[in-house]
């Protein structure tokens, strides 16, 4: 599990195809990777990834076919958001994300507003069900409020802290990001579906 809080930025350096899947190797802070060992989970661009290989620079992963379907591309050069596991002890600052990807959302409009930067997306149609106006999104692995729905796309706000220490900053229209819509949505639409069980079932 994670909170969406970013703690560091790293660079795709490498990009190698390993039967169906990929191997990445990801440079970042020698500071980030201080308390990180192998077999260790990490959120790159808020997929859940497990650490294979280290050194004091960078770590290396692996990331399946069905992973790979389902995110926006790991493309050789990308600045990509990390985040380390959450541990029992830490705050929760942003909301619980599980590192899982529901679908990609592309980036349908960009707007300065002083120091902020509203983006619009356009989520999958499956998805937008989800999305609701004050709810928690996770984009990238960073964990944000929603400020607007309309259908199918909604918008976010980022400030000033959200643009220097995230990759958010770089965003552009037609730009895809991985999209995590919030546990509880789905755990509530899934207690919605259950027909009641009649007297005496079990």
């Amino acid at each position: 599990m994670f909170t969406g809080i970013v703690t560091a930025c790293g660079k795709i350096v490498g990009a190698d195809a390993t039967g169906g899947g990929l191997s990445l190797r990801i440079e970042t802070t020698g500071e980030f990777l201080a308390d990180v060992a192998t077999g260790d989970s990490i959120a790159v661009n808020g997929v859940c990834l497990t650490a294979t290989r280290l050194d004091a620079s960078a770590f290396e992963a692996d990331v399946s076919r069905e992973t790979l379907n389902c995110t926006a591309a790991f493309a050789r050069g990308k600045s990509v958001n990390l985040e380390k596991s959450l541990r029992l002890s830490d705050r929760l600052g942003g909301h619980l994300v599980s590192g899982h990807v529901d679908g990609v959302a592309t980036v349908a409009n960009c707007e300065i507003v002083g120091d902020n930067r509203v983006v619009t997306f356009a989520a999958p149609a499956d998805l937008a069900q989800y999305l609701a106006r004050k709810g928690s999104v996770a984009l990238d692995g960073v964990s944000l409020t929603v400020n607007t729905v309309s259908g199918g796309q909604f918008s976010v706000n980022l400030i000033p802290h959200t643009l220097q220490v995230t990759s958010l900053r770089d965003l552009q229209v037609g730009d895809k990001v991985n999209l995590e819509v919030d546990l509880l949505a789905r755990y509530a639409e899934r207690l919605l579906k259950v027909e009641p069980r009649s007297p005496g079932t079990n």
